[in-house]
This record gives structure tokens, sequence and C-alpha cells, in this order.
């Protein structure tokens, strides 16, 4: 009997270890409730009932191939080893398949479990499954990992040219198992269940990963570089928390954009093309992840910006978590956050910039608030993305950029439909007023909107000078990409 360990792989297509499992024999599924795991890695609500609800669908899926589907818990995964062993004994389980996960608690588990399965005799199984390559497969010409996306890209373009990774078959059905399948749980304690509305916009489901795959790539991936940056469009893919969860897989993700290409990485549709570098900037943060595993345990990629002063001000932060800052585009944004469990990539760097930089509060302060919300959350992208707008991580934008919410929002959101969508208190203000209803001096209409809690000005020549007295500030500064 073989075991296929369920992690963030919750499909039945194209899922490498399924297929392996499956292909040497009778098989049976386990995914580990590990609850407090979760909570000390600050996972949203909304995201693991969002595993729970893909976790139900998956079941059915497998039942069909007459796949049983386990449930075991293992508060934390130092229990992981005893748990499994103690399931592999139980089945005569003779080797267990997983799909490689990154970050250095789990590698740390994988570790720990494959040592006490080999003390049985099980064997320990593991795939490259969540990326296109091996981490340590894509170096520099020194051999160590490239710290620079546009290098990073080239060479997973000329891996790509001559070795396309390939889709995985789906599974057969198996002869029947005198095993039943548990029920999925849900709901885990310490997490509150999200509400209909929020739920409603992210459904379950392999069947709705692939009909948003394809709708953007038969439809939209060609407007995709013009509109992506706008938030009041629906210019993105939206399949960033299916990806996270492993319901759509990256391979089929480039197969799909390849496909409305004419199978061109470099030419052709710029949508395309743009779109592939946006899943090769998932795949370079993964690497990292493993090449340098300080970012794991929250330290700056960029050593030298730990010395950085940041300001304790904890109203501050209260007011960017609450959606109060007084600046619209902001405080709308934050909303969209708090009220569907995602946010609009341009805008996770305008909230990021404005937290690290206008208000100098300490990077891991946001990415540990965007992971206690994002369905989407995801420990190598949402440290990169926060170590890139605070000009602390690999690649980084330099010190001396700061985005300016103001003209971000006058351009991203000329109109002003999104902030007029999450702040309906602003509904009457024109298309010039509503990015900055403070220049109005409290006119009636806005008298419920806060004033801002920060001078745009000052506050971006104070991050300059923080910046400016750290020992390296030219190393602090990166590559402008």
């Amino acid at each position: 009997m073989h075991l296929i360990w369920l992690r963030s792989d919750l499909r039945l297509h194209d899922n490498t270890a399924l297929a392996a499992a499956c292909e040497r024999g009778p098989t049976v599924a386990v995914y580990l409730i590990s609850a407090d795991q979760w909570l000390a890695h600050d996972d949203a609500p909304c995201k693991v009932d969002f595993w729970l609800r893909n976790l139900q669908c998956l079941s059915q899926a497998l039942d069909k191939l007459n796949i049983p589907l386990l449930i075991r818990h293992a508060a934390t995964w130092d229990l992981a080893p005893e748990v499994l062993r103690d399931l592999c004994r139980e089945m005569c389980i003779k080797a267990v398949h997983v799909n490689d996960e990154y970050g250095i608690h789990e590698a740390r588990r994988d570790t720990q479990v494959a040592r006490a399965l080999d003390a049985d005799g099980v064997t320990f199984q593991r795939y490259l499954d969540q990326l296109l390559f091996q981490p340590g497969s894509v170096l520099t010409k020194t051999g160590t990992y490239f710290q620079v996306y546009s290098q990073f890209r080239k060479v997973c373009y000329e891996r790509l040219h001559t070795a396309l990774p390939r889709l995985v078959a789906t599974p057969k059905a198996q002869a029947p198992l005198s095993i039943d399948s548990d029920p999925i749980p849900q709901q885990v304690s310490g997490f509150a269940a999200p509400g209909e509305s929020l739920r409603a916009l992210w459904p379950a489901g392999e069947e709705e990963a692939q009909r948003r795959l394809e709708q953007f790539c038969d439809g939209q991936i060609s407007y995709y570089p013009d509109a992506r940056d706008f938030a009041a469009k629906p210019g993105t893919s939206q399949l960033s928390a299916y990806l996270a969860a492993g319901v759509v897989s990256p391979r089929q993700c480039l197969h799909a954009a390849l496909q409305s290409n004419q199978g061109e990485f470099e030419s052709g549709d710029v949508g395309a093309v743009t779109w592939i570098n946006e899943l090769l900037w998932r795949e370079f943060y993964k690497h990292i992840l493993v090449g340098y595993p300080r970012v794991s345990r929250h330290r700056a990629f960029r050593p030298e910006t730990e010395a950085l002063a940041w300001r304790d001000a904890s109203e501050d932060l209260a007011a960017w978590q609450q959606a109060r800052t007084g600046l619209p585009i902001i405080d709308a944004a934050m909303r969209q956050l708090l009220q569907t469990g995602w946010m609009h990539n341009r805008l996770r760097m305008v909230v990021a910039m404005f937290l690290t930089k206008n208000l100098l509060i300490d990077w891991r302060e946001g990415e540990r608030f965007f992971m206690r919300h994002l369905i989407d959350g995801d420990l190598a992208a949402n440290n990169g993305g926060w170590q890139w707008s605070a000009s602390t991580g690999t690649d980084s934008a330099p010190y001396f950029r700061i985005f300016s919410p103001l003209s971000q929002s006058e351009k991203f959101d000329g109109e002003g439909r999104f902030i007029k969508q999450w702040l309906p208190q602003l509904e009457a203000l024109n298309k010039k007023q509503v990015h900055n209803p403070d220049a109005l001096g409290g006119l009636f209409g806005v008298a419920d909107y806060p004033r801002p809690i920060v001078d745009l000005k000052k506050s971006r020549e104070r991050a300059l000078a923080a910046f400016r007295s750290l020992p390296s500030r030219q190393a602090a500064g990166g590559a402008d990409e």
C-alpha cells in the first residue's frame, strides 16, 4: 500500500506525487490538520477555510478513483513523524509520497518524517511539483542562487526552451479498498469561519481554478500588461489563492499561457509573456527561500538593513491596519483585504511602501498582518513582496524609490472607482477631489473621513534619512527592476 501525504497540492490533475503513488500500487491519501502550526505561521482564517473547502472537493474527486482520503491531527509539525509512522504501521504502508514544500520549518518537518519512517523500513519519496525548476538547479556561473530576478528569468527561459515541464497524467480509478474516507472538518479550532460573502468570492475546487485559468487565457491575457495595475478593472487572473493551495499547478498555468500564445515565451502576445514573467517571479521567491534560509526566519535579506531605526508607532500601525490613515487609496486597499482576503498586487506595493517608508514601521509588522488576512498567503511571495517594497530584500526597490500614494491613486484609479467602492463616504467627491479629501479642508460630505496621519513629504524625507544612515546604503538599494 502507498500513501500520498497531501499538503499544498490539493488537486487531482497534474499532481506529481499522487500520480507516482498510484502508478506503484493501491494508494491511500492523508491530510494533516496542524492547527497550532498554522497559528504559529500566521495563516489566515479565510485561508484555512479555503483549504478545508478544497479538501472537500478533492475528497469527492478521489472517491471516484476509489482513493480514500484520511484526516489525521498533528497540532504541530513536530508531531508529524509520530502520527504518520502510526498510520503507516496501521495500514502496512511501504512508501509515502510527497510533493516538496519550501521553507526551513517545512524542510525540518520532512527530514524528521523521513528519518522516522526509514526506521520502520518505509520509503519517503519526494517530488518536484510546486515549482517548474528544482531549487539549486538554476544558479549563477559561480554556483550561487541568483539575487537579481532578470538574471534568474534569463536562465529559466533558456531551460524552458530546451525542456518544457510536462503535465502529469491523471491517475485512473483503482480497485476499491475496504477503507472509508474520513469526513472533512468544516472548521478548525482557532480559526473563525469567514462570512458567506467572502466564501462566494473564492469558490473551491479544481473546476473553478480551471475555469478562471481558461477564462483569463482565452479572453483577458492580451490586456494583462495594460489592465493589471488598475484595481477597479478585472485585469488579473485571480488565481493566486488556487496556486497557493495547489488547486492549480504552475505547469498548468504555463501551458495555458503558452497555448494562448502559439507556444511562444518571449514574443507574440505581450500579455502572455508578461504573465509568464509573473509566474517566474513566484518561482524566484521560492528559490530565494531555499537559497537564503534567513528570510524564513523573519530576517532581512540584506543584513545591513537590520540596523534601520524603525519607529515604534503603535497608533500609526493600528490606523494602517484598520483602514483609517486618511489616504483614500491606502484605506480602500486595506478594506479590500479585510473584507475579501485579497488585495490587488499594485496596491500591495503601495500600502507596503506607505507602511515601511512614510510611517517607517518595520516591514515584518506588515508581512505578519498580511499573512493573517490573505486567502492566498504564501511565505515566499509575501516575504519577497514586503522586502522588495521595504528595500531590504533581494532585487528590491532602491531605498530612494518611494511611491506617493496620491500619484499612485491618480494614475491607477483616475476616476476614483476603486476608492468609492470601498470608501462610500467619499462617493460625492469628483475624480480630482477623491484622491485627497484633506485638500478640501473638511467640507461637508467628508466630515466622517479622517485627516492624513502623516505628512507625505516630511515622512519621505525621514525615510530617506533613515536609509542614508545605514553603514552601506548602496547595498541597501539593490537593482531597480
